[in-house]
């Protein structure tokens, strides 16, 4: 029999994670899903019955899989087929012009130095390795610790952290580097991986570009694969997965929380309980007045960004595309004032397009090779979309009204077109998730997709760790520490089933922990 049971709330990558790093550790897990199907914001829906990733899109940090799935004794590679993309991302500001980066970081200076002039292909090489110094200063003390802070972050790092710039902006530290100001907007977009603004995300989010630079990778079949492949792990080591089965309330006793209640009325009792939700549904009481202790309140005016996310089954002309494609709008500022400061949609937004079909995993190429820069339009014409543009997070307040919604994808569809593409779509096609869409699917979150914005200094030591302040109830997903994206969510869940085997073995007798190089202690 089992030492000790565990229930896990919510059924996205993070729980998930942390239910395939608890297995073979004598626990008994189950995991209770809401939902029909496990996945969380890593979703599929049918639109002309085809299947259309309507989630996240790009798959970087494999090693954090790789890792997850070697502590458990097996392969990630035999469970998921990737392909490495050739193309990382297609950008264009107009018709005529525009910029591919690549996986070759020589090959994306050449294209660099094409569209911008041969001393900024040079900036644009010195950039990548200041990207790749502050990912390595930061992915020890601050990707893979349970609980930093800028005081323990500090210490480890000395002198050598104020070369992070953690006052400056994502924005000002671009502007630094650069002297285009169209390649300021195309890595000022990273701080949006996060639901941010360039304008106020700190400097620090530019590692991104180094996270991009060292692979992204295609998944066969769509990203969907990620979320049955880890749930197949699970079931094999013995958790137990229940969809369809909310949970209303986390029990705590005598200061602990010792089980779940479901909506039902069926309780589970547990000795530890982990909760794969937005941390701000925890604080507004969606599992128990008492449970909404365990985090501090999540104020709305600290949001991140919602999104319009439009599936198409549609036909692409013009412009050729990749798999991941960006139109940037002309008015980049103007655009996040909107977002941020008015809490409307932008008058020009910047678009991203996946084209799904796009790449060489349906093409018959061989597993690993470089390849996933092919072109070429699927069979048939029409191919899989997913077309994304920001939005405010204002699912739980004044809706958006459906003319300003239509109007924002009109708009849009005009910028793809001023770009030189076009798309056999109108705004009535297709599948369309708003933010109170994305409100009805993660209550308590006012549709923001990435848990709290990333402004300021402070605010990457803002987001709960994976402890939270209710002994026994430990947290996981995007919203939690180290931050939104799959494979943050993903460590988010090993941090946590670290934590929590460390402290089953405070108390008892000790047992092996969940991520290498940890310790425990009696």
């Amino acid at each position: 029999m089992p030492t000790e049971r565990v229930v896990i709330v919510g059924g996205g990558i993070g729980g998930l994670a942390a239910a395939l790093a608890l297995t073979g550790q004598d626990i008994g897990v189950t995991l209770l899903e809401r939902g029909p199907r496990c996945g969380g914001k890593l979703r599929e829906l049918p639109v002309a019955g085809r299947r259309v990733d309507a989630g996240p899109t790009v798959f970087t940090m494999r090693w954090v899989f790789d890792e997850l799935f070697d502590e458990a004794g097996l392969r990630f590679s035999e469970a998921v087929g990737l392909t490495p993309a050739g193309v990382l991302a297609r950008h264009a500001w107009t018709a005529g012009d525009g910029l591919d980066l690549y996986a070759d970081l020589e090959r994306s200076a050449a294209a660099v130095g094409a569209f911008s002039g041969a001393a900024e292909a040079r900036r644009f090489l010195a950039f990548a390795e200041h990207a790749r110094a502050v990912y390595g200063k930061l992915e020890s003390p601050f990707l893979r610790s349970s609980r930093p802070s800028f005081l323990s972050m500090s210490r480890k790092l000395g002198l050598g952290g104020l070369t992070l710039r953690p006052f400056a902006s994502l924005w000002r530290a671009l502007e630094d580097h650069f002297t285009d100001p169209r390649l300021v907007q195309l890595f000022g977009r990273y701080a949006t991986y996060c639901g941010s603004s360039p304008f106020q995300a700190p400097a620090t989010l530019l590692l991104i570009a180094h996270v991009e630079q060292s692979g992204v990778w295609l998944v066969e079949g769509g990203m969907y694969r990620l979320v049955e492949a880890l749930a197949a792990a699970a079931t094999a080591g013995g958790a137990e997965l229940r969809c369809e089965a909310p949970v209303a309330e986390v029990r705590v006793e005598r200061g602990r929380a010792c089980g779940v209640t479901l909506e039902d009325g069926e309780r589970i009792d547990a000795d530890a309980v982990l909760v794969n939700a937005d941390p701000a549904a925890l604080a507004a009481g969606r599992f128990g007045a008492v449970a909404s202790e365990a985090v501090e309140p999540q104020p709305a005016e600290r949001r991140s960004l919602s999104a319009l996310a439009w599936c198409l089954v549609a036909e692409a002309g013009g412009r050729p595309l990749t798999r991941h494609n960006v139109f940037f709008g002309g008015d980049y500022r103007g655009e996040f004032d909107r977002l941020f400061r008015e809490r409307r949609l932008p008058d020009d937004p910047t678009v991203y397009l996946c084209a799904q079909d796009r790449g060489a995993q349906d093409r018959g190429a061989d597993r690993g090779a470089d390849r996933g820069d092919v072109d070429a339009p699927p069979d048939g014409g029409a191919e899989r979309l997913l077309m994304i543009v920001n939005a405010p997070p204002t699912g739980d307040g004044p809706s958006l009204v459906p003319a300003e919604i239509e109007q924002c994808l009109h708009r849009s569809l005009r910028r793809l077109s001023d770009c030189g593409l076009t798309l056999s779509a109108t705004p009535q096609s297709g599948s369309l998730t708003t933010p109170a869409g994305f409100e009805s699917l993660f209550p308590g979150t006012g549709g923001a997709l990435y848990g709290q914005a990333n402004h300021g200094l402070e605010a990457s030591f803002r987001r709960p760790d994976v402890r939270s302040r209710i002994p026994g109830l430990y947290l996981a997903g995007g919203g939690v520490h180290p931050g939104p994206g799959v494979p943050m969510a993903a460590l988010s869940g090993r941090l946590a089933a670290s934590a929590m085997l460390a402290d089953f073995a405070s108390i008892g007798r000790s047992r092996r922990v969940a991520m290498p190089g940890g310790t425990s202690t009696r």
